[in-house]
């Protein structure tokens, strides 16, 4: 059995290393961990048995301590063991190097007494002498008192939110450093499919023990308080809608001293009643393992709904760059089919039921994203479009963008719009002229009007100092950049190594670019029909019907009649590579690379910027 478990960040090594010198010193069997936990699943059983086979867990609490996921899940599962004994402080000791305690959760943890560096050695050793075996990692089920929400897919990256949602349910147990003597409601607040839900849910089921009188669990629309519990209890409700009365909302709480009330809501305009935790977007490196594939981290950007939707699609053997490309194609949306319900209007529920106004602001935020919109862009796009005076313009966005975000479609200032709410919005719009007529202005108030390129002004990294000077506006210059940048990615100008890779992907990697140049010169309001001069729609023109569509008119229905005689125990890509036209096929895409580098090197004539591609092939 060892007697310490050391948890630290490995940016602490230096003065761990000290203390564990200490701690052998005296006698005492201490275990460090000198690899990381991998991923975000979940503890290894390494850390697992060396916890379970420890009678305390002594943590180095640094600033750097909570951003180590091995140490979340070191401390969480002491925590909580400790917890279940009624006392979660007596499995763990802290050591704080800082000179204050805010950065400390869960709570309990900042009003106890940390190590002194004189005396630490010394009160370890008391401490153990109140501790004599090892701690229990198997908690007991927490008692449920409703029925709890189902799980989609694996808990991911929200260990430090569970850490702070315990810490502002149980402020009051520390009232020497939070100064709170009661008890009082909390708010778990975020855009839909963010995760509040799934993080309660979590909590209830890791955090159990700390209420013994019981959990109950109800939505907004059938509440049901406890009215006279055992004990200390956690009451949930879940669902609570935007624009309830204060009344109202106070109503769905319980009044009796022992019941925390957590309510469960994607509103922010109830801030006068208690504490709210605001869910975010996960952070980088959990979305990624949550996706599994990058191709989804600009259409995603961290909602876990969606991520999750994708990464399992991915993970069933789709394309994640073919299903990157369905999020964009018009009809109905591929988050919709592949939850199999209407997800999409879900999202964007308030924002159907919001004044007019708030709307009109929510199309300026779609035509403006991912730059924020502001109160002062918008009015002066409703004075354009409206031929509204400039204050009463200014009047309605301030309320349109007020109502947006009291109702969590876009964030606190500044005010940015999520891509996923983009997404939802785009395919529940309810008046596509009006939106035309707002994008058309919003692009007006940008700048989109003729420029030229004469004059080079200051030089800018990767700007093509050859270009010849043409007259363009800005939202042809755009229009070319955006093809650009996805054209140099692509398969026919990124060769495909011989004998590797997918056919398959390779003609869905090009097949998409139609939707994506469409869409594209839709976009910036620029039509497809080629004009006599050089211009993005002649070179789109030129791509779409000259370069692209003779090849995938040939070979698209020539691959797809091979794969339909793949056997059943064959793997798509093992039946492809016994194609007898599979070299001709790779020979063909290798000639797409000159007319694609050259439609590249036309576009960075119009944009202005190069990205290393060759024209020469």
């Amino acid at each position: 059995m060892w007697d310490v478990f050391l948890s630290y960040s490995r940016k602490d090594a230096g003065q761990v290393r000290r203390l564990h010198e200490e701690l052998i010193a005296v006698g005492l069997k201490v275990f460090t961990d000198e690899s990381a936990v991998a991923g975000f699943a979940g503890i290894s059983d390494t850390i697992r048995c060396a916890l379970a086979d420890s009678r305390v867990l002594l943590a180095y609490y640094s600033l750097g301590y909570p951003e180590r996921p091995a140490c979340q899940w070191e401390l969480t599962a002491a925590f909580l063991a400790g917890l279940g004994e009624g006392d979660p402080r007596r499995r763990v000791l802290v050591v704080n190097p800082e000179p204050d305690t805010e950065h400390i959760h869960p709570v309990e943890l900042r009003d106890t007494r940390h190590g002194e560096p004189e005396t630490l050695v010394q009160d370890v050793l008391a401490h153990l002498r109140q501790v004599p075996g090892a701690m229990r990692l198997d908690a007991a089920p927490p008692c449920v008192h409703g029925e709890l929400p189902v799980a989609v897919g694996e808990f991911t990256g929200r260990l430090p939110e569970l850490w702070r949602l315990h810490s502002a349910l149980h402020a009051q147990e520390a009232p020497l450093v939070t100064g709170r003597t009661s008890a009082g409601p909390v708010q778990l607040r975020g855009m839909p499919g963010i995760g509040k839900t799934r993080l309660a849910r979590e909590y209830v089921l890791r955090f159990g023990a700390a209420f013994p009188g019981g959990v109950h669990w109800a939505r907004a629309g059938a509440p049901r308080p406890p009215q006279a519990p055992d004990g200390p209890c956690l009451y949930v409700v879940d669902d609570v809608p935007h624009g309830l009365s204060p009344r109202a909302v106070t109503e769905l709480m319980a009044p009796h001293p022992l019941v925390r009330t957590l309510l469960i809501t994607r509103s922010r305009a109830y801030g006068g009643h208690g504490e709210h935790l605001d869910l975010e977007p996960l952070p980088e490196a959990a979305a990624a393992a949550l996706a599994g594939a990058s191709e989804f981290a600009d259409a995603a950007a961290g909602h876990p709904g969606a991520l999750g939707l994708l990464g399992r699609a991915a993970a069933a053997g789709q394309s994640p760059a073919a299903l990157a490309s369905r999020l964009y194609e018009p009809g109905r949306s591929l988050l919709d089919i592949l939850a199999g319900d209407e997800l999409t209007a879900d999202h964007v529920r308030d924002a159907l039921s919001a004044p007019a106004e708030a709307q009109d602001v929510l199309r300026c935020a779609l035509a403006l994203s991912p730059l924020p919109v502001t109160a002062e862009t918008v009015a002066g796009v409703l004075a354009s479009a409206d031929r509204l005076p400039r204050a009463v313009a200014l009047r309605r966005a301030s309320a349109g963008l007020a109502e947006l975000t009291a109702r969590g479609l876009l964030t606190p200032a500044p005010h940015h719009l999520h891509p996923v709410t983009a997404h939802s919005w785009l395919h529940h719009e309810g008046d596509s002229a009006r939106a035309e007529t707002l994008r058309r202005a919003v692009l007006s108030s940008l700048g989109a009007t003729a420029t030229t390129l004469d004059s080079p002004g200051l030089p800018v990294p990767g700007v093509r100092k050859e270009s010849l000077p043409m007259r363009v506006t800005e939202a042809e210059r755009m229009a070319a950049f955006d093809l650009q940048v996805e054209l140099v990615s692509r398969i026919g100008v990124q060769q495909l190594p011989a004998d590797s890779g997918s056919l398959r992907e390779a003609l869905t990697s090009l097949n998409s670019l139609f939707p994506f140049t469409r869409d594209t010169l839709r976009r910036y309001s620029i039509g497809l029909e080629p004009g006599t001069a050089p211009s993005v729609q002649s070179v789109a023109h030129h791509l779409l019907n000259e370069v692209l569509r003779p090849f995938m008119t040939h070979w698209h229905p020539v691959l797809m009649a091979w794969e339909t005689h793949r056997p059943t125990n064959v793997s798509p890509l093992d039946h492809e590579r016994t194609w007898p036209r599979a070299e001709a096929f790779r020979t063909a895409l290798d000639a797409l690379q000159e007319p694609l580098r050259a439609v590249t090197a036309s576009l960075a004539e119009i944009s202005g910027a190069e990205f290393g591609i060759s024209t020469e092939v």
